[in-house]
C-alpha cells in the first residue's frame, strides 16, 4: 500500500490509483481531442459514484468503448449498448451510456472541435488558484456553469455545472492542488506556456 504524502492534495488518499491519476493527470492541461472527449465522459460517468470507483473500471471501459473516439462511439447502435448493460466492468448505467453516444454525436457536430469549445471558458490558459483547504476549492464557478450551458445547448447530456468544473479540473483548465501539494507547482510552471 502506497504511504499517504502530506505533499498531495488529501483526496487522493493511499490508493496507488488516485495517487497515479492525481500526480500524473490530474490538472495537467490537456488539448486532445480524444482524451478531452474521455474525460467528459468518465466525470458524466461518475454522477452519484465515487472517483474511484470510475478509476477502476477505466481501462476495461477504454478497451469496449472503442478509446473513447467519438467517431467510433458515434455509430455505437442497440447491440453495443445492451453489450455494455452486461458488462461488469463498465459503469452500467443507461441513461449515461445513452448520453456517452450522443455526445459522441454532439462532438463531431461541434465548430471548431471540442478542446476548442471546452478551452473557451478559460480563454485558452490554465486557471492558477490558490486553495489551502479542500474545504476552499468549489464545486462549480461561474466557468462551469457557463461551460454547461453551452454544452447541452450543442444537446449534450450528464454535463451539468459540477460535472463540468470536475472537467476543468481534471483537464487542467483550472489548478486546483492544493498550495502545500507538490503537484500545484509542477501544474503552475506547466500553465506559464500553455495556451491553446
Amino acid at each position: 500500500m502506497v504511504k499517504t504524502d502530506p505533499r498531495r492534495c488529501p483526496w487522493c488518499r493511499d490508493d496507488p490509483l488516485y495517487v497515479s491519476y492525481h500526480d500524473e493527470e490530474w490538472g495537467v492541461p490537456v488539448a486532445d481531442e480524444r482524451a478531452l472527449f474521455e474525460r467528459l465522459v468518465l466525470e458524466g460517468m461518475q454522477a452519484g459514484l465515487s472517483w474511484l470507483t470510475v478509476l477502476r473500471k477505466r481501462a476495461h471501459m477504454q478497451k469496449v468503448f472503442f478509446n473513447f473516439e467519438p467517431a467510433k462511439l458515434s455509430s455505437a447502435g442497440t447491440p453495443a449498448l445492451e453489450r455494455w448493460m452486461n458488462d461488469a466492468g463498465v459503469i452500467r448505467h443507461r441513461g449515461k451510456l445513452e448520453a456517452m453516444i450522443g455526445n459522441a454525436r454532439a462532438t463531431l457536430a461541434l465548430d471548431g472541435g471540442l478542446a476548442h469549445l471546452l478551452w473557451s471558458f478559460v480563454d485558452g490558459r490554465p486557471i492558477q488558484n490558490r486553495y489551502k483547504r479542500m474545504a476552499d476549492v468549489p464545486s462549480e464557478t461561474s466557468e462551469s456553469r457557463a461551460m454547461a450551458g453551452a454544452l447541452k445547448k450543442a444537446g449534450f447530456r450528464f454535463v451539468g455545472p459540477t460535472t463540468c468544473y470536475a472537467l476543468m479540473q481534471s483537464a487542467g483548465m483550472v489548478n486546483d492542488h492544493l498550495v502545500d501539494c507538490a503537484a500545484h507547482k509542477r501544474c503552475s510552471v506547466e500553465a506559464k506556456s500553455w495556451l491553446l
